[in-house]
């Protein structure tokens, strides 16, 4: 089998990518990125131009960005049933998957950062504004139990986690659909053990 080499550091995005491979259950190697000049070095920027991580090298392959990971190992290795099967699921699997890695993540981090669009000027950006952004994925996920239908896939490992972050740390508001929906996610396995490596990854950092 192809050797698949996780790019990522604890306290980052990575987590996403580990939950990911977790739930792919197949062999792969971690290799932690510290922040600052390691990150930003020539060996690293051979891998990812951008400097960030997560980056997922499988043999001569290199996907950076979450959503990419995710959709590369879910097309990749089947066998794991994380792929949408019909084109329903389809459908609603890029549909959410993209939603979040935009206009989610861009309303969430313009709130964060106190950036507020002008009600004239909502339409200049793709998600008009934080409260339309968050009514529809509650909307959405008021209906079906996952992200693409009555199936968990790999939209859940996107969508999921940002949805758990931002509730965590208050960027996203908490609400009934929300938090049924993650706690459904929360309680998977392969989460749980993605979880409680990135933590002794994150721990061991803060003792070297």
């Amino acid at each position: 089998m192809t050797s698949l080499v996780l790019y990522t550091n604890p306290m980052s995005r990575g987590r996403i990518a580990r939950w990911m491979l977790e739930e792919v259950g197949v062999p792969y190697e971690v290799k932690v990125v510290a922040y600052g000049p390691q990150m930003k070095s020539p060996d690293y920027l051979a891998i990812n131009p951008m400097g960030k991580v997560p980056a997922l090298q499988h043999g001569e392959n290199v996907v950076t960005e979450c959503a990419a990971i995710i959709a590369y190992l879910a097309d990749v290795f089947p066998e794991a049933n994380l792929a949408p099967k019909t084109d329903a699921e389809r459908a609603a699997y890029y549909r959410w998957m993209f939603f979040a890695a935009g206009p989610l993540e861009a309303a969430v981090t313009n709130r964060s950062l106190g950036v507020v669009i002008p009600d004239d000027k909502r339409g200049m950006v793709g998600y008009g504004s934080y409260e339309k952004v968050v009514d529809t994925i509650e909307t959405a996920l008021s209906k079906t139990p996952y992200a693409a239908g009555d199936r968990f896939t790999g939209a859940d490992v996107y969508v999921g986690s940002h949805l758990m972050w931002g509730m965590q740390f208050g960027s996203i508001d908490k609400r009934p659909a929300l938090e049924a929906y993650v706690a459904r996610l929360a309680s998977r396995p392969a989460h749980l053990r993605a979880t409680e490596l990135d933590d002794a990854l994150a721990a061991a950092q803060q003792t070297a």
